[in-house]
């Protein structure tokens, strides 16, 4: 993968890049969005908590398919306040950490999810 990041615009407001070139050939993953639900059916009160969670459920489905956090091309991630942003970003971050292209990155504000103990829902592509 080769990150794009033209001179001509504003650099990326986080750790993301503007645009994710994939080589011809590689196979796709796609991940349904992923909440914060332990193994065990709790869900921390916390948007750190949750969003790490949700990586490393991503981290797993990824393995199904021979793949890592470093195959990921873009994120999508959805929290249900702006005071949520900073746990999530801290767990994107650290299941990013070592990346050698960071992916695309959407963040969407919504109104709540099914539960309302969800703060964070994370989904993402991945190729290699």
């Amino acid at each position: 993968m080769k990150s794009l990041q033209p001179a001509s615009i504003a650099p990326p407001v986080a750790r993301y890049s503007h645009g994710v070139e994939i080589p011809p050939g590689c196979r796709w993953v796609r991940t349904a969005g992923q909440l914060g639900i332990a193994g065990d059916g709790s869900v921390p009160a916390d948007a750190l908590g949750q969003a790490g969670i949700c990586f490393a459920n991503i981290s797993a489905i990824l393995a199904e398919a021979g793949m890592t956090a470093h195959n990921v091309c873009h994120v999508t991630a959805y929290v249900t306040d702006r005071d949520h942003m900073a746990g999530y970003m801290q767990a994107r971050d650290s299941f990013l950490s070592g990346a050698p292209v960071l992916p695309t990155s959407t963040l969407l504000i919504v109104s709540g999810f099914t539960r309302p103990e969800f703060l964070v829902e994370v989904e993402v592509w991945a190729a290699g």
